[in-house]
This record gives structure tokens, C-alpha cells and sequence, in this order.
């Protein structure tokens, strides 16, 4: 009887450490106290005017033992353009540019995340005001802490660069030398603390 309880035992402990019917798997979202999605674009050529979103929600889905098989989800409301400018928030939130009441939300979905180099890209796709389009996106990942109060976190780093064209933002003004009023090259800057559920 004790020698039929030790290998049920032993075989329990095989499956769990093997993986079988043990989920590996760690989720994450984003404290968004201490993160931001921001972004820089060029204004009537002599400089750059930076701005950022305040609402979104980014959850990670970590892999443990396949980081290739893990999974980033983003949705950012549009409508929490925030540039410090009442007047051209406003103008960003219209029809002009973003048209939020038609298109709310700005979104990514990877469908596979690589290793490369020192970092990671995930691949996936990109919706904004209406246009999806395949995006590879560069980012890196920080060494994992616990806190004080006892809650894991990682920080997630990454850049991106996109056309605002691509995507059916085309307002912009001619100036009188040939420059525009707002540039079509769009900086994009995400920094994230992440933790992990419980």
C-alpha cells in the first residue's frame, strides 16, 4: 500500500514538473501609474511637438517555458489624446485626424512574439482609425522584481516609427517654403510596468 502511494507520488510529480496538464503560464497588465505611451511628431518643420495617451490597457500573457508562444493584447482609447493643447487636442480628435466617435480604439494583437538579439519582437496587428495593417515590434524586457508588497513586475520597453498615411491620417497644411504643418513620420515611445496576477 505505501509502495502504491509513493508511485502515485512519483508520477504526479513527473507530470507537474513535465508540464503535463500545468498551465506555464503567467499573466500580466499594465500599472499604468507608472507607464506611458507617448509619441513625437515633427511640427511646421523647426521642431517637435510630443504627446501621449492616458487611457489604455495592455495585458501580457508570459509563456514560461515557450516565450515564443506568449502573447501581447493593447487597446488605447483614442479620444485620451493628451498634447497639454485643449484647442488641438480637439482637432486630433476629430474627423480631421483620429475621428474617435467613428473609431474609439487603437489596438495591437500579436500573433507571435521572437527572440532577437538582446530583446524581442512581437509580431501582430495594428489597428488605427480603421486601418489594420502587420507591424514587427522591437522591445525589450527587464529583470523581474518582486515588490514590498509582494506583487512580481517587469518593465517592457519599445520603439516604433510608422507613416501616419499608412493609416488615413492625411491632414496637414503646406507652408509657404514647402514644409508641412504637421509631419507624417510619427515617433512612438512605450514604457510599461507590468504585473503579474495573482
Amino acid at each position: 500500500m505505501i509502495r502504491k502511494r509513493l508511485l502515485v507520488m512519483v508520477l504526479v510529480g513527473l507530470v507537474y514538473g513535465f508540464g503535463f496538464g500545468s498551465d506555464h503560464s503567467v499573466v500580466y497588465e499594465v500599472d499604468n501609474v507608472h507607464s506611458s505611451v507617448s509619441f513625437a511628431i515633427r511640427h511646421m518643420v523647426v521642431s517637435k511637438v510630443k504627446g501621449d495617451f492616458t487611457d489604455y490597457l495592455v495585458t501580457i500573457k508570459e509563456d514560461t517555458r515557450d516565450i515564443t508562444k506568449s502573447s501581447v493584447t493593447a487597446v488605447i482609447k483614442a479620444a485620451s489624446i493628451n498634447t497639454r493643447n485643449e484647442k488641438r487636442d480637439n482637432h486630433l480628435r476629430s474627423a480631421d485626424f483620429f475621428d474617435v466617435e467613428k473609431f474609439p480604439e487603437i489596438t495591437f494583437k500579436s500573433k507571435k512574439i521572437e527572440k532577437k538579439g538582446d530583446g524581442f519582437v512581437a509580431h501582430g496587428t495594428f489597428t488605427m482609425h480603421g486601418v489594420s495593417k502587420e507591424i514587427s515590434l522591437p522591445f525589450t524586457v527587464s529583470e523581474k522584481i518582486k515588490d514590498p508588497y509582494g506583487n512580481i513586475r517587469v518593465g517592457i520597453e519599445a520603439n516604433y516609427k510608422l507613416d501616419r498615411r499608412d493609416y488615413g491620417l492625411k491632414w496637414s497644411r503646406t507652408l509657404d517654403k514647402g514644409g508641412l504643418v504637421v509631419g507624417n513620420e510619427v515617433k512612438i515611445e512605450i514604457l510599461l510596468e507590468m504585473v503579474a496576477k495573482k
